[in-house]
């Protein structure tokens, strides 16, 4: 899960523009600004008005071709490369096969305990043939951060230790790793890496907090531990070829619950212009291709809205403050039991209303009622139609630059 970003604060006249699956157990170019140099604005509870949105991602390889692939994809098709949905990491299942076939998403991420590398080239390849529309291949997904969050480790993927001995690693040397891993992926098919974790969890919350730190999750206690290491493995996956993804956007390192199992998830600390979001705007100078936002209450930032449905998080924050043009994806709101009161219609057209690109579906089941939200929104609502469009742009320009796109 490369597109050049810059992280800069820009609070005004700005260009426009998670996955945490847990089931065993939870589950985006660079700049010459050295990370210490990189501000976040200042604290405050407010909620300033959202940036307006721009129009392109950070860079757009050819934008005849994007074009093209635009006008030739029918409404229904466009909608459906904004869906990343779940399939067994083993291969498709009898169920999950033929919701693939048909509906077409723009992704599938793999779940569940992988077999070998040879065996899972072999399933990629048949969910990458199954999606694949109009010569747009899916982006194929796996959370392969290490330790207790590492879905193919079966023969041909060497087992990776977890973000907590990660972080006390040289630069080099896990950039140096994240390369392997990364080649390891791309023999497998695995084109894009739901990592790194770039939640700072304080010290004080590292037992309470289920979903990063009770599994060593975090690369360190404080930003300026965690931002160094999130670069590194950025780097290292962009020079092995696979596309990452940082997250999960404002964080959930001060949270409780997990997000996968519990409901109402709340974070009532996490402030905008927060230093813990430091992590975050290094992996987008390290050149991250996409950035996770998660599924969380932030009650001090938009406390009417789940970050993945707020336009204050993605609109005001991630492009505005941020100054990311990226592909912003969610953490799973198709599986997640911290979505699973909102129909799930509603949990994509809300993503892409507030400006995510990427609707994470760990449950297959829901893509058909996810897509036909989507078409239905947009043949009703002109405004809602091009911002699905500009998603889609985005997703296409993504793909376009790592060889998924056929002109």
């Amino acid at each position: 899960m490369r597109a050049r970003s810059t992280a800069l604060v820009v609070l005004s006249a700005l260009l426009l523009a998670g996955c945490n699956d847990s089931q065993s157990p939870p589950t985006a170019g660079p700049s010459t600004v050295p990370s210490s140099s990189v501000p976040l604005p200042p604290k405050t509870t407010d909620q300033p008005t959202t940036p307006t949105p721009s129009a392109t991602p950070t860079s757009t390889p050819t934008t005849g071709c994007i074009d093209a692939k635009l006008e030739d994809l029918t409404l229904r098709e466009r909608a459906a490369q904004l869906i990343m949905t779940g399939i067994s990491a083993n291969g498709m299942t009898s169920a999950q096969r033929p919701i693939v076939q048909k509906q077409k998403p723009g992704g599938v991420l793999l779940l569940g305990t992988g077999g070998s590398l040879a065996h899972t080239k072999v399933a990629t390849a048949a969910a990458t043939t199954a999606a694949t529309v109009n010569g747009i291949k899916p982006l194929v997904a796996a959370d392969q951060e290490g330790g207790q969050i590492q879905r193919l480790k079966g023969s041909g993927f060497t087992r990776i230790p977890s973000a907590t001995v990660q972080g006390t690693w040289t630069s080099d040397k896990l950039t140096a790793r994240a390369t392997q891993w990364a080649s390891q992926l791309r023999q497998a098919g695995v084109n894009t890496d739901l990592s790194p974790v770039a939640d700072v969890v304080p010290a004080s919350l590292k037992k309470q907090n289920a979903p990063i730190g009770q599994l060593d999750r975090e690369f360190g206690n404080t930003p300026a531990k965690v931002g160094p290491p999130v670069q590194a493995f950025v780097r290292g996956m962009a020079k092995g070829g696979v596309i990452t993804s940082v997250k999960h956007f404002p964080g959930i390192g001060k949270v409780r619950g997990n997000t996968d199992f519990a409901a109402d998830v709340i974070d009532n600390v996490t402030v905008r212009g927060d230093d813990d979001l430091q992590p975050f705007a290094d992996g987008i100078e390290a050149g991250t291709e996409m950035l996770m936002v998660s599924t969380v209450t932030y009650t001090k930032i938009d406390p009417n809205n789940r970050a993945a449905f707020s336009s204050i998080v993605i609109g005001g924050m991630i492009r505005g403050d941020l100054g990311y043009g990226g592909v912003v994806i969610t953490d799973d709101v198709g599986a997640a039991a911290n979505v699973a009161k909102v129909p799930a219609g509603q949990r994509a057209t809300r993503v892409i209303a507030a400006g995510g690109d990427i609707v994470i579906n760990g449950a297959a089941n829901l893509t058909s009622a996810m897509v036909n939200a989507l078409v239905v929104k947009a043949q009703q609502d002109k405004a809602f139609a091009a911002k699905l469009d500009a998603s889609v742009r985005r997703v296409l320009a993504l793909k376009q630059k790592h060889g998924l796109v056929t002109c």
